[in-house]
């Protein structure tokens, strides 16, 4: 087991118990991320409304099938939208990069190439998200998503929103490296909206652990699409009766087992093979001595995509956020005018 590995499994005892001797660095560490809080000064306020999507916790939680919905929502709005990021794992000779769907993961990053894929909108990475907006407004986009840009706080916004993983919640609800936490719970007071990866049950089992503090909490759910080939781009029914009889399961994302669990309910029974979020994918991490149909994330497609073999197929999902939160998001856009 790694570090990792061991770190992500302690967090979510809840307890913390064997992680004691790491407080002295988690409260050092909450007191710059609560300095940066207090001092967050915005170095550049967007020409255009600005939705930021992110985590308050480490790890998977559903968050970029939300951006990917909240594009396609937003151009059906008469919005041009365009998507933000960071760029994690990708190293590009210049930024801003624009990404296209046929972008190399290796130079943009895993997500904003499946996102290039999935939503049909303009996507930019860069480390200074600003940059990546004024390339983006150049081009017509009169709304920009942020993905991942909660902690990102040169950038201004007009909406945050929040997505937890309604099973794990926010594990033993310290931060890091003590637990999983990027910043304090008490960050959620400031919050515009939290949004419950699970479906209701796990919304009112978090709202009854008193953790969502903010005022406006909506489930969500995540809705497996296909199974899609990667050679030939052949999409099936997930209760295709080629994966009935057993798959590999690849999962190179932030909770590997939250996928696996998604293909157990599908029917399908699955060898998993966890890796590490955004693992760096080779032809031999692909290589079993069988010839069962190997399943996999989106987001670990686009990496396999140019070595992979006839019997590779992705799993596309679909988020489906409540009415209650569509109702929301109607109202904030309202509010949103054009600057």
């Amino acid at each position: 087991m790694s570090l990792s590995q061991w770190l992500e499994r302690a967090w979510y005892r809840r307890d913390g118990g064997a992680l004691w001797a790491l407080r002295p660095l988690e409260c050092l560490y909450r007191r710059i991320v609560t300095r940066r809080l207090q001092q967050r000064r915005y170095r550049q306020q967007t020409p255009v409304p600005t939705l930021v999507v992110g985590n308050l916790s480490v790890g998977g939680t559903g968050k970029s099938p939300l951006v990917a919905w909240l594009a396609h929502y937003l151009r059906e709005q008469g919005w041009q939208p365009g998507i933000v990021s960071r760029g994690y794992g990708g190293k590009a000779a210049h930024y801003p990069l624009r990404v296209t769907p046929d972008s190399s993961p290796a130079e943009a990053g895993d997500e904003p190439v499946m996102l290039a894929q999935q939503s049909g909108v303009p996507v930019a990475v860069a480390p200074d998200r600003p940059a990546a907006v004024d390339l983006l407004v150049a081009e017509g986009c009169d709304l920009i998503i942020s993905d991942d840009g909660l902690q990102h706080y040169a950038l201004a916004r007009d909406v945050e929103l929040v997505v937890v993983d309604g099973t794990r919640g926010f594990g033993n609800r310290h931060c890091l490296p003590c637990g999983p936490l990027r910043e304090p719970l008490s960050r959620l007071s400031s919050i515009d909206a939290v949004m419950v990866n699970g479906g209701e049950d796990a919304l009112v089992h978090l709202q009854q652990s008193g953790d969502l503090a903010s005022a406006h909490r909506f489930s969500m759910t995540l809705a497996p699409r296909c199974l899609r080939h990667l050679q030939t781009g052949e999409r099936t029914a997930c209760d295709d009766a080629r994966f009935q009889q057993g798959v590999h399961a690849v999962a190179g994302i932030g909770h590997p087992e939250r996928f696996f669990t998604t293909l157990a309910s599908l029917g399908i029974v699955a060898e998993p093979h966890p890796f590490a979020d955004h693992h760096t994918f080779t032809a031999d991490d692909l290589r079993f001595s069988d010839e069962r149909p190997i399943v996999m994330t989106a987001k670990d497609a686009v990496k396999c995509q140019s070595f992979a073999t006839e019997q590779c197929w992705a799993l596309d999902v679909d988020a489906e956020p409540s009415a209650a939160f569509v109702l929301f998001l109607q109202q904030r856009l309202a509010e949103l005018a054009p600057r």
